[in-house]
C-alpha cells in the first residue's frame, strides 16, 4: 500500500473533541489531476475544501452553519457545491479553484433537492433538481440562464452527460430502478433501457470524446454484470464480467478500461476490466473495506481504505499526495472477529467487537443494527462501535437478510414479512452468541438508526422478552404513516417491499412497530428529528403516544435537524444520551455509582458524514 497524505482539518470545536469526515475521495480535475475538491472537517461540520497535491495546500471554499456535503470539480477547475438549508433545499454554485466570486450554477432557478450534477468537456452544465414529487433537468452554460430539458414524476437521478454535452443519462426516470433513459439536450428520448427482471443503473459516460459510451451495472440471473450502451447499438451486457455480489465501477481516463469495486461479505476488492480484451485483473489493496475508489492518469488508483480497527485512510497506488482525514491513531480499541449463524436462506454474517478481556462476567452486548435496508455492515471503522467498545460494551453488527454484499437472493429474502424477517435474524444471532458463551442473556440491548431504528423498535415489540434496553434514532415507527408523509423514493421502496400501498393495510400493520408498542417491556430511548422527511416526526409522535398509553418505560429526545446532518454537535448529543442510557440499563448499576466513560467519537454516515474525535 502506497500512502502519501498531508493534513487537512480545522481544529475541533472547543470542548467537543469532535471532527467529521465524509466517506468519499476528493473529486479530481480531469485536465489537472493535482487539483482536487472534497468535503472535510471545518470546526465539527462538513465543508468544501480545495486541495492542491502539487503544493500540499488547502483552501476552505464554503462556510455554512449547517455544513456542506455535495461537491464536484469540472475540467476547467471550477469547484461546484450544493448550498442547502436545513430542509435539504438549495441551489448549485461554483467558484474558480483559486477563489473569487461565488456564482450560481445556472440562473433563474428556484431552490430544490439535489438530484445530480454533470458538466461536459464542452462546458455544458446539467442540473437535476427535485421538488419532493419529481425531478427536472436544466441545462446551460456555467453562470448562465437555465433551460428546462426534462421533467419526470417520482424518484429519478441525473447520472451523466456525454463529453460533447449532447446526451444525458437518467436513472429511474421511468419510475423504476430497472430503467435508464437517454435524453438528448433538446429533450427528446433517444433510448429507454430496461433491466427487465432486475435492477439497472448507469455509472457515467466514458471520458473519451471519440465516441459516446455509457457504463451500466445490470442485475441478472442472481448476479451483477457490467453492461455498456452506444447510440444505435443498444444495451450490450458484458457476460464475461459477472459478480455474485454488488459492484460499482468507474471509467479509467483513457481506453476502454474500467475499475470495479466489489463489496462481498463485509469486505471489498478492486479489479481492472479491459472491455476490448475481455480481461479482469485484480488491483492489490489491503484486506478490509474500500469506501471509495477511483482511477486516474498513469494507472494511479486512489482509494479510501479502512478496517474495523483502523479509521479511514486515503491511499494512492502511485504515491500521489492526498489530503489527510481528521482521524484517530490506529488501532481502535477492542478485539474484532466474525461468525456465521445458520439460517433458513443461508448463514447470517455477524461482525463482533469486544473490549479487551477483563476478569469477571462478560460485558453487556449491544446489537448495532444497520439501516438501509439496502446497505450492510462492513469490516470498517465505525465510530459508534469504537465508542461502545471503549465504554466497555461488546458490539454485534448483523448483516441480516435484505442486506447488500451477499447477492441478489439474500437482498430479496423477506419470507417472514418486511422487518419480521430481519428481526428473526437478529434473534437467531442472539441465540447463537449465547450458545457460544459470547453474551449474557440478562444484558443485551439494541441500537439502530433510520431503518435500523425501525428494526430495533420492531424487535422490542415482537420479542420483548429478549432485550434489556433499546435505542432507536430517527426510526420508522408507523409504516403506513411514514409512507403517506415520506419521500417519493421511500414510498417506492415501501411499495416494492410490501407489494403495494397501504391499501393492503394488514401487511403494513403486521410490520409496523406501532402495532406492537403496547408489548414493549425493555426501557427504550427514542431520538427523532423535527425536520426529518425520510422518517417523519408525526409517525414517531404517534408511537410515543402509544407507549405512554401502555405505560411502557421510555425516554425521548428531539433534534432540530433533518434525517441526515453535516454537523458534529448533534452526533455528540446523540452519543452522550444513548451511551448513558445503555450504561444505565445494561449494567444495572445504581445511578450514584455509575461512571461511564465519555464517548470518544460520533456516528457514521452512509450518505452523510461520519464523526471522529479530535487528536
Amino acid at each position: 500500500m502506497s500512502t502519501t497524505t498531508a493534513h487537512l482539518t480545522a481544529q475541533p470545536p472547543a470542548g467537543t473533541g469532535f471532527r467529521v469526515y465524509h466517506p468519499a475521495l476528493p473529486e479530481v480535475c480531469p485536465r489537472d489531476p493535482a487539483r482536487m475538491a472534497l468535503a472535510a472537517d471545518a470546526d465539527g461540520r462538513c465543508e468544501i475544501f480545495t486541495w492542491n497535491a502539487a503544493t500540499g495546500t488547502a483552501r476552505q471554499v464554503t462556510d455554512s452553519p449547517h455544513g456542506t456535503l455535495h461537491c464536484a470539480l469540472d475540467a476547467d477547475a471550477r469547484v461546484w457545491w450544493f448550498a442547502e438549508d436545513r430542509h435539504g433545499h438549495g441551489l448549485w454554485y461554483f467558484q474558480d479553484f483559486e477563489g473569487g466570486a461565488r456564482q450560481p450554477g445556472l440562473t433563474g432557478l428556484a431552490p430544490g433537492l439535489p438530484h445530480g450534477l454533470a458538466v461536459s468537456d464542452a462546458g455544458t452544465v446539467a442540473l437535476g433538481l427535485g421538488d419532493g414529487s419529481g425531478m427536472t433537468v436544466h441545462l446551460g452554460r456555467p453562470g448562465g440562464p437555465a433551460r428546462q430539458v426534462w421533467t419526470v414524476d417520482g424518484q429519478a437521478l441525473l447520472t451523466g452527460i456525454s463529453p460533447s454535452g449532447g446526451l444525458l443519462a437518467l436513472s429511474g426516470a421511468a419510475g423504476s430502478d430497472r430503467a435508464v433513459t437517454l435524453v438528448t439536450c433538446s429533450g427528446a428520448v433517444l433510448d429507454q433501457l430496461s433491466g427487465h427482471h432486475g435492477r439497472l443503473w448507469a455509472l457515467g459516460f466514458a471520458p473519451s470524446p471519440a465516441g459516446t459510451e455509457l457504463l451500466l451495472v445490470q442485475e441478472h440471473d442472481d448476479r451483477y454484470r457490467l453492461a455498456t450502451w452506444r447510440p444505435g447499438s443498444g444495451l450490450l451486457p458484458q457476460d464475461w464480467c459477472r459478480f455474485d455480489t454488488e459492484i460499482t465501477a468507474r471509467w479509467y481516463p483513457a481506453g476502454r478500461r474500467v475499475l470495479i469495486r466489489q463489496d462481498r461479505h463485509g469486505r471489498s476488492t478492486l479489479a481492472a476490466a479491459d472491455l476490448d480484451r475481455r480481461t479482469l485483473t485484480p488491483v492489490p489493496s489491503p484486506p478490509g473495506t474500500l469506501l471509495d475508489a477511483a482511477p486516474h492518469p498513469g494507472d494511479d488508483v486512489h482509494y479510501l481504505w479502512t478496517d474495523t480497527a483502523t479509521p479511514p485512510r486515503m491511499c494512492s497506488t502511485a504515491g500521489t499526495r492526498l489530503p489527510e482525514l481528521a482521524t484517530l491513531p490506529a488501532p481502535a480499541p477492542g478485539r474484532h472477529r466474525e461468525l456465521w449463524t445458520p439460517g433458513p436462506d443461508g448463514p447470517v454474517h455477524t461482525l463482533l467487537s469486544e473490549p479487551e478481556p477483563v476478569t469477571g462476567r462478560r460485558p453487556p452486548l449491544v446489537f448495532l443494527v444497520h439501516g438501509g435496508p439496502a446497505d450492510h455492515d462492513r469490516d470498517a471503522y465505525d465510530p459508534e462501535v469504537h465508542s461502545l467498545v471503549a465504554s466497555g460494551f461488546a458490539v454485534a453488527r448483523v448483516n441480516y437478510r435484505g442486506s447488500t454484499g451477499y447477492g441478489p437472493r439474500w437482498r430479496a429474502a423477506y419470507g417472514a414479512g418486511v422487518g419480521l424477517t430481519q428481526v428473526a435474524d437478529l434473534v437467531a444471532v442472539r441465540g447463537d452468541l449465547l450458545r457460544r458463551g459470547l453474551a449474557r442473556a440478562d444484558a443485551i440491548g439494541l441500537w439502530g438508526t433510520s431503518w435500523g431504528g425501525y428494526l430495533a423498535l420492531l424487535a422490542l415489540g415482537t420479542r420483548p422478552d429478549l432485550w434489556q434496553a433499546g435505542v432507536a434514532v430517527k426510526p420508522v415507527a408507523d409504516c403506513a404513516a411514514a409512507y403517506r408523509t415520506g419521500t417519493p423514493a421511500l414510498r417506492a421502496l415501501d411499495e416494492r417491499l410490501f407489494g403495494g400501498t397501504p391499501d393492503v393495510p394488514e401487511r403494513y400493520a403486521r410490520s409496523s412497530p406501532l402495532h406492537y408498542a403496547a408489548d414493549v417491556r425493555a426501557p427504550l430511548l427514542v431520538i427523532a428529528a423535527t425536520l426529518d422527511t425520510k422518517c417523519p416526526p408525526g409517525q414517531v409522535r404517534s408511537y410515543l403516544g402509544a407507549l405512554r398509553r401502555a405505560g411502557a418505560a421510555h425516554e425521548s429526545m428531539w433534534l432540530e435537524t433533518g434525517h441526515d446532518g453535516y454537523t458534529g454537535a448533534h452526533h455528540v448529543a446523540v452519543l452522550h444520551r444513548a451511551l448513558g442510557f445503555l450504561d444505565q440499563h445494561l449494567r444495572r448499576a445504581p445511578a450514584a455509582h455509575r461512571t461511564p466513560r465519555p464517548p470518544v467519537d460520533g456516528v457514521p454516515g452512509g450518505a452523510g458524514p461520519s464523526g471522529v474525535p479530535g487528536a
